[in-house]
């Protein structure tokens, strides 16, 4: 896929991150992944996908390594795509936009539901901070600002919205340690 990133934006990780997971059918694909498909005919077959497409699709996961491929029969070859650890760490993601699209639907018109496992009653994803458990939701609360990594752009773009500069861990005190 051609790259749609600003040159501003390189930096910005969810420009980043929409270039890897933002096209249609790569979150497909994952979705059936998670669901424990492997196989380019079970993707093929539940996704309603052109080969050409498929093969476009599973090539740009396996080179941003997000799946892995590797041969499940021999004669003749045949391989599967397999979640790797990195692809694997999406799945919150993919299970937030979902609950996303349901919280915009009538109960009776969601096609799919997130239970747990173990008792198969209906649960309500949240993305919450892991140090302290807050949720995300309140927008007021939390706002991104320039990491330490930040380049010149970035920098401008979160002074002029007056937020502060987070340091990296342990910054503060090699500060006072050298006053």
């Amino acid at each position: 896929m051609a790259s749609r990133i600003r040159l501003e934006d390189r930096e910005c990780p969810l420009s980043t991150t929409v270039q890897h997971v933002g096209e249609w059918w790569t979150l497909l694909i994952l979705h059936d992944a998670f669901d424990g498909y492997t196989r380019f005919d079970q993707f093929q077959k539940s996704l309603d996908i052109s080969t050409s497409m498929l093969t476009a699709r599973l090539k740009t996961l396996v080179a941003d390594g997000l799946l892995e491929r590797r041969p499940y029969q021999t004669n003749p070859v045949r391989h599967e795509y397999a979640l790797t650890e990195r692809g694997r760490s999406l799945r919150p993601v993919i299970v937030a936009l979902a609950a996303w699209g349901n919280q915009h639907l009538p109960q009776e018109q969601r096609s799919m539901v997130l239970v747990d496992a173990a008792t198969g009653e209906e649960v309500e994803p949240v993305v919450v901070d892991a140090r302290t458990g807050r949720s995300l939701q309140d927008s007021d609360a939390f706002v991104f600002t320039a990491g330490p990594a930040a380049g010149p752009g970035m920098r401008a773009r979160y002074t002029e919205l007056g937020r502060p500069r987070s340091e990296p861990a342990g910054a503060e005190d090699a500060e006072s340690r050298r006053a």
